[in-house]
């Protein structure tokens, strides 16, 4: 793995054990390292929104199985046919034309049948919501989502299937492959209103600015998960996480005071004990004391 120096400017300002965490990610390393050498697979990257560089990159090249981050692109595909009038974004989809899916979400468990599409997407942004995301793939499709990802510049990543509580020998292993090094910069973009338009980006950023999951890269930040999207302490923090078994993912934007960066860390792992998921947590959460220490 990779680190790239900081920018002296923003070296300058800081005091020395910050500027130290700015420079090298050390404790970062020493996590991914220790996941890589016990067999995990590990893809990590960082960019400085402001330089436009990397700041630590890591196999980011590498597709892996992301889980529900593989839904981002398909909110954005969701937020496009929005803007451009093809969908309508109060029409009512039912969750009984859906396969039952129980892995993740909390519309399963709502009495309400049927919602908006809106409603729809902002419950598979905000809560994983599996049965969510399936409804806006059976209503988008995902041909129009494969399309979009192309379109998006996401050569090493793809939207390959809906959630399912089983997956059998005919469906897709995944839900979704991904590349940290495409997530990072797609995070960037919507950020940078410069995903498909400023409107679409805007939206999708809305969406995912309500995600409830701030357990692992976000804990450093001590924001409320569920009233993060006006920090009074000027952070902007917009992420999106993935899980399934032997998965963890999360990618996103922290910025504060003193630089932004987009981020996207992958590991998958055997997950054959509390220990071993722990220790893969605990990683997630190294990386993000010393993203709080880069930007705050």
């Amino acid at each position: 793995m990779e680190s790239a120096p900081p920018s002296r400017r923003g070296a300058k300002r800081l005091p020395r054990r910050a500027a130290a965490g700015r420079r090298s990610f050390t404790s970062t390393l020493k996590a991914l390292d220790a996941l890589a050498a016990s067999g995990a697979q590990v893809s990590v990257r960082i960019d400085d929104l402001d330089l436009g560089s990397a700041v630590l990159s890591g196999d980011d090249f590498r597709s892996l199985p992301i889980a529900g981050l593989g839904v981002v692109p398909l909110l954005v595909e969701t937020a496009a046919q929005f803007e451009a009038g093809t969908l309508e974004p109060l029409e009512i989809i039912d969750r009984a034309g859906l396969e039952p899916v129980s892995v993740s979400g909390i519309w399963q468990h709502l009495k309400a049948p049927a919602l908006p599409l809106i409603d729809v997407a902002l419950l598979a942004a905000s809560s994983g919501d599996a049965l969510a995301a399936n409804a806006l793939m059976s209503r988008v499709g995902l041909p129009a989502v494969r399309a979009r990802v192309e379109q998006l510049g996401l050569t090493r990543s793809a939207l390959m299937d809906s959630f399912r509580d089983t997956r059998g020998p005919d469906d897709a292993p995944h839900v979704a492959l991904g590349a940290a090094r495409e997530y990072a910069h797609l995070f960037a973009e919507l950020v940078n209103s410069t995903a498909v338009s400023a409107g679409v980006s805007a939206q999708v950023a809305e969406w995912l600015s309500h995600g409830h999951d701030l357990s692992l890269v976000a804990a450093a930040t001590g924001l409320d998960p569920f009233a993060h999207d006006n920090d009074e302490h000027g952070l902007l923090f917009v992420n999106k996480t993935g899980r399934a078994s032997g998965i963890r993912t999360e990618a996103g934007v922290l910025a504060g005071p003193r630089a932004g960066v987009a981020y996207a860390l992958f590991v998958c792992f055997d997950d054959l004990s509390i220990a071993h998921r722990l220790r893969v947590h605990d990683a997630f959460r190294v990386l993000g004391v010393e993203l709080m220490e880069y930007v705050y």
